[in-house]
């Protein structure tokens, strides 16, 4: 059901290190199983790869903090518009329809984790500091799927008449 009500959102605690709302929402993203030490243990040694990273980086306009190149990865691979089917007259069309803000959010989280998942052979903490750094540098898979998802939207934006007027 959409727009249920939930107690997440109250119940959702800064993370210990960071204190910042939106890296505690990612780690329970990132948890499987349950196992919420082991999703920020992996976490947390993402940051720190990503602040090795940042000490070496000699740019002056990079960022100083982890939090902030986190923070840069999720801002610049939330989509603002994607393609939804809509059945009309019998046929299925691709309508291309704005994404409200907390599915935005929600699609960067699961598009840079699954990223980070489809690399094998390294540990999951490397994997995902390198997904991080590299959205942050709109770089990397997660950025591919946004653009292919923004491109899918230009590509099917004759229909975008079928759209309606946006709820919610």
């Amino acid at each position: 059901m959409a727009g249920r009500i939930t107690k997440s959102e109250e119940q959702l605690r800064p993370d210990p290190r960071f204190k910042d709302m939106v890296l505690s929402k990612f780690i329970n993203c990132v948890m499987q199983d349950g196992k919420k030490t082991r999703a920020m243990r992996v976490m947390y040694d993402a940051m720190d790869i990503i602040q090795k990273r940042l000490d070496k980086e000699t740019s002056p306009e990079a960022p100083k903090e982890a939090i902030e190149v986190f923070t840069m990865a999720i801002e610049n691979v939330k989509p603002y518009i994607e393609v939804r089917s809509k059945r009309i007259g019998g046929a299925n069309y691709q309508v291309p329809m704005q994404v409200p803000k907390r599915r935005q959010q929600s699609l960067a989280f699961r598009w840079i984790i699954t990223a980070a998942r489809s690399e094998k052979g390294k540990p999951m903490a490397m994997c995902l500091a390198n997904e991080l750094y590299a959205a942050a540098r709109k770089e990397g898979k997660a950025m591919q799927t946004r653009e292919q998802t923004l491109r899918m939207a230009e590509a099917n934006k004759a229909f975008a008449h079928f759209a309606g007027p946006r709820r919610g």
